[in-house]
Order: structure tokens, then sequence, then C-alpha cells
């Protein structure tokens, strides 16, 4: 059976959850995401994307208590499983062991 892994962009995903910790949600995701990679990604995208990490066992997620500063809403925490990171760890590996031995890239001349 092939392996499979992760994409890139649950890669990064991934990541910013585990960035966030205890404030993983929404807002912070979408923030933390472009942080890092310069690149927006519609609200839509970022939540199929959480779901089908969910449904595939690499996160969990529950709503809090109501914020009175937020009007009253509950935000959506979401937190890696060990499965989760196991899949980060092991995409690492991977990425490590394809870079190895490359010290620059360069266009071909």
């Amino acid at each position: 059976m092939e392996k499979k892994f992760i994409s890139r962009s649950e890669e990064f995903l991934l990541l910013a959850i585990w960035r966030l910790k205890e404030n993983a949600y929404g807002v912070t995701i979408m923030e933390q995401i472009k942080g890092a990679t310069g690149k927006s990604w519609a609200y839509g995208a970022l939540f199929v994307m959480l779901r089908r990490l969910e449904k595939k066992g690499c996160l969990t997620s529950n709503f809090t208590e109501p914020s009175p500063t937020r009007g009253g809403k509950s935000k959506r925490i979401f937190r890696l499983t060990p499965k989760g990171i196991k899949a980060l760890e092991e995409v690492r590996k991977v990425q490590a062991s394809v870079w190895a031995g490359i010290e620059e890239l360069s266009a071909p001349r």
C-alpha cells in the first residue's frame, strides 16, 4: 500500500494550529498562515481543509463559551491530535531526505 502524505496546504494549516496552541481558531489561523506565507486564503477553503483534517483524524475541535467582548459568539478552537503530529513528523522527515545534499538552487544556464 502506497504511503499517503499530507498536502503542503494541510502542512501549513497544521503548523499554524501547532504554533497557535489554545488560540487556534479561524481568524488567528488565517493570520498565522498569511504572516508565514504572505498569501491569503479564502475562509471557505480554510474551513473545507479544517473539516477534511478532522475527518482524517489529524485535528479535533470544540467551541468555547460565548464571549461578551465578541457579541456573545463562541470560537471554534482546533487542536492537533497525535495522528496530526505524526503526519507533520512524517512529512518533515521526507522533506529532509529529499532536500539532503542540495546546497543551493539556481536556474539552469
